[in-house]
């Protein structure tokens, strides 16, 4: 019996594809539990449109990054910051913080944890951040750390 995954189902393969099955396997598992339809013939075109639906949907979302990507790329954010002595943060600067500075300067919306900081940002100055805007697309932003003036 030929079926279309609508789930990812386990040694079997993702949504969308065609695969064959025993019998009963079909019949009293996959279909019951809606993890599959039957292969008929307007099922395999309502199959093919929504795979094409999907394929447009990622790549106008990977345009979308890129264009994010270039608008952020290499830019100089500028944060400020509480400072004690000898230059030390009170604190550090954290991913929140240039989420916000993002938004702010750039008019840029980026989820916090899509936001890569190596090593905590505790002192003033310049330091490269990492932003992953897509599994695809990361984007180099340079944060530039000054004393918040009292």
């Amino acid at each position: 019996m030929k079926v279309i995954l609508q789930a990812d189902v386990k040694s079997l393969g993702r949504k969308g594809d065609v695969v064959d099955v025993a019998e009963g396997y079909g019949r009293n598992y996959l279909l019951p539990r809606g993890l599959a339809v039957e292969a008929n013939e307007g099922n395999l075109r309502h199959a093919a449109q929504q795979k094409q639906a999907e394929s447009a949907k990622a790549e106008r979302e990977l345009k979308e990054a890129q264009k994010i990507a270039d608008k952020i790329k290499d830019k100089k954010l500028e944060v400020k910051a509480k400072v004690g002595e000898a230059g030390r943060l009170f604190g550090s600067i954290t991913p929140q913080e240039i989420a916000d500075q993002l938004r702010r300067q750039f008019a840029v919306e980026i989820d916090k944890r899509k936001i890569e900081i190596k090593e905590p940002i505790k002192s003033l100055g310049t330091h490269s951040v990492v932003v992953k805007i897509h599994p695809k697309v990361h984007a180099a932003v340079l944060v530039n750390v000054q004393p918040e003036q009292v």
